[in-house]
């Protein structure tokens, strides 16, 4: 299979590419933060390598959505977790099959050198301890966060210790760094992101009910659909799944399930009545 997929890349570099780059007719991406810093990353090496200009639009996996509803734009969705995608599916918004570009694990992120000794999810509940979580309506890794504190039995516990819910993963990642909340129940992977400012508690392998990953697919409306495999293609290549690893992304299953082997992968949750 590696093999095949080396071959499929080299064959792509060779004779698909100069003549995309030939158009240098940008590439639309409108993605959740959850993969920023790698995106960033990968879309510059992109268009250096093969001269096809990349647009990014990253905020909440929600607000993304609208987005391309709204404005009937756009080349590929890449959200924070399968729910967002199952959703614009719904709406009829994808064209073709989906590529997992990498997994998201659920993690406590606390203040580098962890001045309050948080240790556990129990430890959120704790009086005093101001809690940060993202919106979990429209950004994925909030949906992530009330799902963790329902499956456990402590979202009336942890609930009252919440400062606010913020629009995106970029948001979420940033309220430690400006001091405004002790704790955030987000993605172990916003640790690497700032690693001079924060540090992740991994939850216990029992305690987290699913894993998310990161999907890309093109939008049946786009007006570059051959740019948006191509891009894809590289974010799926070695040189592309390498960035998503420097940036402490799993990109294999097997990695991710070391840290929660029972849990599910993928999948839904409807957000219960009340949050």
């Amino acid at each position: 299979m590696l093999r095949i997929l080396a071959l499929l890349t080299i064959l792509f570099t060779i004779f698909i590419t100069p003549a995309l780059s030939a158009t240098a007719k940008p590439v639309v991406v409108f993605a959740g933060s959850a993969s920023q810093p790698p995106l960033v990353e990968a879309a510059k090496a992109f268009e250096e390598k093969f001269g096809i200009p990349i647009t990014l639009h990253q905020g909440g996996s929600g607000a993304m959505l609208s987005q391309v509803l709204l404005s009937g734009q756009g080349d590929l969705y890449i959200p924070g977790s399968p729910d967002y995608m199952d959703k614009a599916r719904e709406l009829d918004l994808i064209d073709g099959e989906e590529t997992n570009l990498a997994y998201l694990i659920p993690a406590i992120l606390v203040p580098k050198g962890n001045p309050l000794q948080i240790r556990t999810l129990q430890d959120l509940s704790r009086p005093g301890v101001r809690v940060g979580i993202a919106e979990p309506e429209s950004v994925c890794v909030g949906l992530y966060a009330v799902e963790i504190m329902q499956t456990n039995n402590l979202a009336d516990k942890i609930r009252p210790n919440l400062r606010g819910q913020v629009e995106s993963c970029a948001k979420a990642a940033a309220m430690l760094p400006l001091g405004t909340v002790d704790a955030v129940l987000g993605w172990r992977e916003f640790a690497t992101w700032n690693p001079q400012a924060m540090e992740a508690i991994l939850l216990k392998p029992e305690e987290i009910p699913r894993l998310a990953y990161i999907p890309a697919a093109r939008l049946r409306q786009a007006t570059n659909p051959e740019g948006a495999e191509a891009f894809v293609t590289y974010l799926k290549s070695e040189d592309g799944q390498a960035i998503f690893r420097k940036w402490g992304y799993f990109t294999a299953e097997e990695n991710a399930r070391m840290l929660a082997p029972s849990a599910r992968i993928g999948g839904t949750y409807n957000l219960p009545e009340g949050w």
